[in-house]
C-alpha cells in the first residue's frame, strides 16, 4: 500500500513537472547584430549584417550549410554542360513562397535580371558578372531579356555563363543572388520588403521590424524543410554599441552577438571560456586612399603613409592577439592561389620602414620642410575602429607631423559615403570574401566597379591583366595573372591592407548547432536553443 501510494505520488509529481517544464514554450532565438540594416531589400545591401537577416529570409539555389560548405537550397540538383558553360537547376517541387505559392525558376529569371538592370543600381551587381551578357546588361549596353538566365519550365532553371567558373555555385550562394516573389514586387513595388507584406522563401518570414530596436523572424510553416527548423523565432537586435551589447550577453538577454570590442578578449575568455569563438576568416582589415586628389594621387604618399602603420602594434595591442598583420591584400587560407604577394616593404623592420616613408614624403613635397600634410580618416562606429584610427592618426603625426582629424558615422552611412563619391583622405573598410578565390578581392579595385573601389584608382596594367584572368582557363596560368595584378596593387598602395580579421561572437552554451566557419556563416535554420 506504502509503495503504491509513493508511486502514485512520484507520477503526480512528474505530471506536474512536465506540465510546468517549457517544451511546449516557443524556441526564440535572441541575436545581436552589428547595426541596423539598411534594407531588407537584397538588391541593395552590401554587407553581412543584412546578410545575417537576409539568408534567414530567403533561400538560393544554393546556400551554406552550419558548417559554411554549399549544399543544394531552393535547387534540389543542377547539371554543368560538358564545356562548363551551362547549368541546369531543378527547382523543389515543394519549394515555396511564404504565401504558399510556388517559387518558380522564373522567380529567379526575374531576380537575377532586376538585379543587373542599370535601373535598380543594385551595390553588388558585378558579383553575378559570370552569368553571359550580366555586365553588358548592367552597363545598359544590352537589354535586360538578354541575359544569361532562362525558365525552360516552372521548376527548371538555366543558367549560361561567359566561361567556365570554379566558383559560380558559390556566388549563387550570396545574397544578391537571393530570389524574389516576381508577384509580390511587381504588385507591392517598394514596399516589398515591409512586415507584413514581404513574401520570403526561407526558413522564417518578417513579422516585425522596429528600425534601430529589433527585428522578429518567424518559422516559415511554407519552407520545404520546415519539419527540420527548430527555432521558432528569431530575434535580431541591432546593436552597434558593442560594450552594450556585451551587457545584454552577460544578462542573458542574448543567445548569440556578433563581433565584440577585442580588448575584452582576454577578460571575456575568461568568464565565458568556450561561448567566446575567434573564428579565422578569409577577410582585410584595410584603409583605402582617394586617389583623386592630393595628396592621395601621389602614390609616394600613399606607400609612406602604409609603411608608417606599425601593424604589430594594431594587431597585439589594440586587438590583443584577436586579429593578425597583413602586408598582402589577399588573405592567407585561398588554397588555389598559394602564399600573397606581400608588399615589398613587409620583410623590413619597423624603424626602417619609417626612415624609408619619410624618404618618400619628403620627395614628394610634404612634411617637414614641405607642404604641410593635412589628413581626414573616416570610420564608422566602432570601438575596435576608433582605437585604430586614433593610433594610426598618431603614427602619421609622430612620422610625419601630419594633422589628422577623425570623422566616424554609423556603418550604413559610412559605406554609403564611400559608394556614393564622398570626399576622404582616408577610410577604413573591410572585405570578407563572398567565395574562395582571389578574384573576389582582386576585383575589387578594377577601374570599372563603380562600388567597392573605393580609391577611385585607375591603373591600366591592372585592369588588363584582370581581364586576362577572366579569359584564362588554364588554372595555373590565370592564377599567375593574378599574382601579378596583386603585385602591382601592392606597389601602388591604393588600399593598405593592416590587418586578417577573426571573426568575434559570443555564443551561448544554450545554443545548438554552431559551428565556426572560414565563410562566416550561421543561418538560425541550423540553430536550436536549450532551456
Amino acid at each position: 500500500m506504502t509503495s503504491s501510494i509513493t508511486t502514485l505520488r512520484a507520477l503526480l509529481a512528474a505530471t506536474i513537472f512536465f506540465a510546468a517544464a517549457p517544451s511546449w514554450a516557443e524556441n526564440v532565438l535572441y541575436r545581436g547584430n552589428a547595426g541596423e540594416p539598411t534594407t531588407l531589400d537584397q538588391h541593395h545591401t552590401s554587407i553581412n549584417i543584412e546578410e545575417f537577416i537576409l539568408k534567414d529570409l530567403y533561400e538560393g539555389l544554393t546556400l551554406y550549410d552550419a558548417k559554411g560548405v554549399i549544399v543544394p537550397g531552393a535547387a534540389e540538383s543542377w547539371t554543368l554542360s560538358k564545356d562548363g558553360l551551362t547549368y541546369t537547376f531543378k527547382i523543389r517541387e515543394n519549394a515555396k513562397w511564404s504565401d504558399g505559392s510556388p517559387v518558380t525558376a522564373e522567380d529567379f529569371v526575374f531576380s537575377f535580371r532586376r538585379a543587373e538592370d542599370p535601373k535598380t543600381a543594385a551595390a553588388y551587381a558585378n558579383i553575378l558578372y559570370p552569368i553571359k551578357n550580366a555586365e553588358k546588361v548592367n552597363k545598359g549596353e544590352l537589354p535586360i531579356d538578354q541575359l544569361g538566365a532562362r525558365a525552360i519550365d516552372a521548376k527548371t532553371l538555366e543558367l549560361t555563363v561567359e566561361r567556365p567558373t570554379p566558383f559560380f555555385l558559390e556566388l549563387l550562394a550570396h545574397q544578391t543572388a537571393l530570389p524574389l516573389s516576381k508577384a509580390s514586387v511587381e504588385k507591392n513595388g517598394a514596399d516589398f520588403v515591409k512586415p507584413g507584406v514581404l513574401v520570403s522563401n526561407g526558413a522564417f518570414k518578417l513579422a516585425e521590424h522596429v528600425a534601430n530596436d529589433h527585428l522578429t523572424l518567424v518559422k516559415n510553416p511554407e519552407h520545404w524543410d520546415a519539419a527540420n527548423t527548430k527555432l521558432d523565432k528569431v530575434i535580431f537586435y541591432p546593436l552597434e554599441d558593442q560594450a552594450a551589447a556585451v551587457r545584454r550577453y552577460e544578462a542573458g538577454e542574448l543567445h548569440v552577438d556578433y563581433n565584440f570590442s577585442a580588448d575584452q578578449l582576454p577578460r571575456l575568455r575568461q568568464q565565458f571560456g568556450g561561448e567566446v569563438h575567434v573564428s579565422p576568416a578569409l577577410a582585410t582589415y584595410y584603409y583605402t586612399f582617394d586617389t583623386r586628389s592630393a595628396p592621395m594621387d601621389d602614390v609616394r604618399v600613399r606607400r609612406a603613409l602604409s609603411m608608417a602603420v606599425d601593424r604589430d602594434f594594431l594587431a597585439n595591442e589594440i586587438y590583443k592577439g584577436a586579429q593578425q598583420p597583413l602586408y598582402s591584400w589577399i588573405p592567407p587560407g585561398i588554397a588555389s592561389y598559394g602564399t600573397p604577394e606581400k608588399a615589398d616593404f613587409a620583410d623590413k623592420g619597423q624603424l626602417d620602414r619609417e626612415d624609408e616613408a619619410l624618404k618618400l614624403m619628403k620627395d614628394a613635397g610634404y612634411g617637414e620642410g614641405g607642404k604641410p600634410l593635412t589628413l581626414e580618416i573616416r570610420y564608422n562606429t566602432n570601438p575596435n575602429h576608433e582605437r585604430v584610427a586614433t593610433a594610426i592618426a598618431d603614427m602619421w603625426k609622430t612620422t610625419f607631423g601630419a594633422q589628422v582629424s577623425l570623422v566616424n558615422l554609423d556603418v550604413s552611412s559610412h559605406y554609403s559615403y564611400l559608394q556614393q563619391d564622398g570626399k576622404y583622405s582616408a577610410a577604413r573598410a573591410g572585405w570578407t570574401a563572398d567565395y574562395a578565390d582571389a578574384e573576389n578581392f582582386l576585383s575589387l579595385n578594377i577601374s570599372t566597379n563603380k562600388t567597392f573601389n573605393y580609391a577611385h584608382w585607375k591603373n591600366a596594367d591592372y585592369d588588363a591583366l584582370m581581364a586576362k584572368s577572366y579569359d584564362e582557363q588554364n588554372p595555373e596560368a590565370r592564377q599567375k595573372l593574378l599574382h601579378q595584378a596583386e603585385a602591382i596593387l601592392m606597389k601602388e598602395q591604393p588600399v593598405a591592407p593592416f590587418l586578417v580579421n577573426n571573426d568575434l561572437w559570443l555564443v551561448s552554451k544554450k545554443v545548438q548547432g554552431w559551428y565556426d566557419n572560414a565563410n562566416n556563416q550561421h543561418l538560425s535554420r541550423f540553430l536550436s536553443v536549450s532551456n
